[in-house]
């Protein structure tokens, strides 16, 4: 089939009087990882829950694969898998047993499930534990086998609400590269998450949720561009140097941003991070300061989601790098 995998517009929900969604419109492709971002309230749950038809809209329409959310609810279960935030498993069962128990409720043909459980098992690295309860298994351990769980069906969509909660780095990495893993073998994965490096890492999209709106969508790069450009770090060997520098900035064109005081450091304003950092080192050079190191300070999707949810945002515009956003205040 082709056309995206999700197609959501104009969706619309309120509980009672408090509206959570007021228009929002996301695009999946097939085969993509899209994140969706938020503060606590923005929308992402509501939104992932009539996507999976747990809850209905008020207005607009959601697609999966095509199949309509409020009309063809049957055949849109057939096509995602949801893995909730916290591991849905049977701590006094074992791992396969869990597997089997679930093929089962969800009607795969019994001579295809041994070898589905097995080939799941071993591609999540739980073959050495499939046959101990779950009750004995590590926090990583559980969410592997919630999200095999997931994969038993095959699902053309996989949603993952945050997945890496409460994971150590070393587990929350290994999640990770299954995921890229998924997703190259074309299945297409909604994220949600609150780890923004996570989204950085994963994402080739990333909508943002404002107030049951869309704050901006676009890559994880161009997202990076709507924010003001790099700044320099500069740091050096104590703050009588580091005030000397702010205060001799302005005469070589050089406008800073915060200061460390723990640290002896200062930022700058870097259009030109190489300009910015030659400017430097002749200031320090001229004047006798004792610069121990400088490094570029780029934009992250900390600084983007900040910008994004601050009070303000309230009209849709695309910019010219293609970001749909709705507010231009924090456009360079």
């Amino acid at each position: 089939m082709t056309g995206p995998m999700i197609e959501i517009a104009g969706l619309r929900k309120a509980y009672g009087r408090t509206p959570v969604l007021r228009g929002v419109d996301l695009v999946a492709p097939r085969g993509s990882i899209h994140a969706l971002l938020g503060r606590n309230g923005a929308g992402k749950t509501t939104t992932v829950q009539i996507m999976t038809t747990l809850v209905q809209a008020d207005a607009g329409t959601v697609r999966v694969c095509g199949a309509d959310v409020a009309r063809q609810p049957r055949r849109v279960r057939e096509l995602v898998a949801l893995t909730g935030q916290y591991a849905s498993v049977d701590e006094f069962q074992t791992g396969r047993e869990n597997l089997v128990m679930m093929a089962n409720l969800a009607h795969l043909p019994r001579r295809e499930i041994p070898a589905r459980v097995d080939a799941l098992l071993e591609r999540l690295d739980l073959v050495a534990a499939a046959d101990r309860r779950v009750a004995t298994y590590s926090g990583g351990m559980r969410r592997r086998l919630d999200l095999a769980t997931s994969l038993l069906g095959r699902p053309a969509l996989l949603v993952l609400d945050e997945p890496s909660t409460g994971l150590d780095p070393a587990s929350r990495t290994q999640l990770w590269e299954l995921v890229k893993d998924l997703a190259d073998e074309g299945t297409t994965i909604l994220l949600t998450t609150q780890y923004l490096e996570e989204a950085d890492q994963l994402a080739d999209t990333v909508t943002v949720l404002h107030d049951g709106v869309v704050a901006a969508c676009g890559s994880p790069t161009k997202l990076k561009g709507l924010v003001s450009g790099a700044h320099v770090r500069a740091v050096f060997a104590d703050q009588r140097d580091r005030d000397r520098a702010r205060d001799l900035a302005p005469d070589v064109a050089l406008e800073v941003g915060e200061t460390d005081e723990d640290e002896a450091s200062l930022t700058v304003r870097a259009a030109d991070p190489l300009g910015t950092i030659r400017a430097l080192l002749g200031m320090a050079d001229s004047h006798g300061l004792s610069l121990e190191g400088v490094n570029v300070v780029r934009p992250t999707l900390d600084d983007v989601f900040l910008a994004l949810t601050s009070p303000g945002v309230t009209r849709a515009a695309t910019t010219s790098t293609g970001v749909t956003t709705t507010t231009k205040e924090y456009v360079r």
